[in-house]
């Protein structure tokens, strides 16, 4: 198994995401819960271009990514759940659920810490939402996430086979709360009490703060309920919402210049 990850865990991810990404995207056509209102093919090829530029950038700017930097501790038996001989299924299992607890409360943190809110802005400042806008995140923001994944790998021990796991769940989390993809009621009422929705997350994305400050989850539902942050349905409906930030509502700000300088202007101007 080690070797295959190491050796495969590229391809199998990419595989992955485009799956979920075209699978999303066909569902979104087919049973769109939002009329889109800025148009589709611009939004796309600037998100899914600021995809590619964390991808390529990453690996470049950081010596470990998580899975390598998850066998290096494993190698030198760094962490609590090494030193406690934790089993390995205990591991993947506990280890799935504390990152995805951390996610949330990073998720938090850069609401409401105003230099961090500036990068993760550019992840708001989308006018639809759907499933590209999971992965619309601004390089720093994503270098900065790593850094925090990095640091609860080394304390906690999580195994490589957990964090490998655990990155295919949040990415396909993240395209599928995203999308623009109408759900039944009592489907997405019997959905929500464990995993996060669109319907859930799309609440995340109104245009007023108090509701864009809530529903942080990524994955499991739980965290918002447990921690007081969860929202059932936006006050404006969910069809007639509207998406994004007060600032930054030009179409020409979803374009990939604009979304890299984002966190360092105050205005549409720069």
């Amino acid at each position: 198994m080690p070797d295959l990850l190491m050796s495969q865990q590229s391809l199998i991810r990419i595989s992955v995401f485009t799956l979920i990404l075209v699978s999303m995207a066909i569902w979104e056509i087919k049973k769109p819960k939002k009329r889109l209102t800025q148009p589709k093919l611009y939004r796309w090829t600037n998100n899914l271009g600021l995809v590619l530029l964390n991808s390529v950038l990453l690996p470049f700017t950081l010596p470990f990514l998580a899975i390598s930097f998850a066998y290096l501790m494993q190698n030198n038996h760094v962490g609590l759940f090494y030193w406690f001989n934790i089993p390995a299924w205990l591991n993947v299992v506990c280890s799935l659920l504390l990152l995805d607890i951390v996610i949330y409360w990073q998720h938090r943190l850069f609401h409401k810490i105003p230099l961090l809110w500036r990068l993760h802005r550019v992840h708001h400042a989308d006018q639809d939402i759907d499933v590209t806008t999971g992965s619309r995140f601004h390089f720093i923001e994503i270098w900065l996430s790593m850094l925090i994944k990095l640091a609860t790998i080394a304390l906690l021990g999580i195994s490589p086979l957990a964090v490998f796991v655990f990155e295919i769940i949040l990415n396909a989390s993240a395209m599928f709360n995203h999308s623009n993809v109408s759900l039944p009621y009592r489907m997405d009422e019997r959905l929500r009490k464990w995993i996060v929705t669109p319907d859930m997350h799309r609440v995340h994305h109104s245009i007023h703060r108090n509701e864009t400050d809530s529903n942080y989850g990524f994955c499991l539902s739980v965290w918002d309920r447990w921690f007081g942050s969860y929202i059932s349905q936006p006050k404006g409906g969910h069809e007639n919402m509207t998406i994004g930030i007060n600032l930054f509502r030009s179409t020409k700000e979803q374009s990939l210049l604009k979304m890299l300088s984002q966190p360092f202007r105050n205005n549409t101007d720069g």
